[in-house]
């Protein structure tokens, strides 16, 4: 059994794709596959109607795998499908304004600290979780290495948890595991072969109980 209780946790960020039953499918799929702390969902291109109607098909199926569901865009559409939390992408302002409405009913963090300054505004707000990256950003093998530099300089001096965006190879958790980071968040990584996405998320998990470091208690 995997004790991820000490270690860096997974998150999926739910790929980009126009049918929702698809998304569904091989949402599920992935999950199957291990332990996953959460699962963002942003809104990408749809608009607010079409949004919500895939939300709502895919926060139960996150929740019922023991995963938050954090909902990344319309924070009325969050409130309306029940998600666990809110993935906010905007600026330390907009990430204050949402955890005055609605921390700490729902878990709010903040996802674009682009530098050391940025993340230490956000910091001040007291988020549940600072993200590291953009959650469209694997767009190389491994993880960008100004985000896990600022992970690791995070890490050090904060408690309040971090998320990494990793790379499109699944190994990239590595990296961003030594970082000392709390969870890395994988897309391309996990869902570009969607029928291979449980043997995925198993074999990340393997690799994190083998290889990642342990937070002392």
């Amino acid at each position: 059994m995997s004790n991820t209780d000490n270690r860096c946790r997974l998150v999926l960020i739910v790929p980009d794709i126009a049918d929702v039953d698809s998304r569904v499918q091989i949402l599920s799929g992935a999950l199957r596959g291990g332990d996953v702390a959460s699962v963002i969902v942003p809104q990408y291109g749809l608009d607010d109607q079409t949004f919500q109607k895939h939300a709502e098909a895919l926060v139960p199926v996150i929740q019922a795998a023991g995963a938050a569901a954090l909902v990344a865009g319309d924070t009325r559409v969050a409130g309306r499908v029940k998600a666990d939390g809110l993935h906010v992408t905007g600026n330390a302002t907009e990430l204050a304004e949402a955890m005055e409405k609605f921390s700490p009913k729902l878990i709010v963090g903040g996802g674009n600290a682009t530098d050391r300054h940025h993340a230490l505004e956000m910091g001040e707000v007291r988020p549940d979780y600072v993200f590291f990256g953009k959650v469209d950003g694997d767009i190389k093998p491994e993880a960008h290495p100004k985000n896990v530099a600022l992970a690791e300089w995070w890490a050090s001096m904060i408690e309040i948890p971090c998320i990494v965006m990793g790379g499109t190879d699944p190994e990239s958790v590595l990296d961003v595991a030594e970082s000392g980071a709390e969870f890395v968040a994988l897309r391309l990584a996990v869902f570009a072969e969607p029928e291979q996405a449980p043997a995925i998320v198993a074999s990340v998990n393997a690799l994190l109980d083998e290889k990642a470091p342990r937070f002392e208690a």
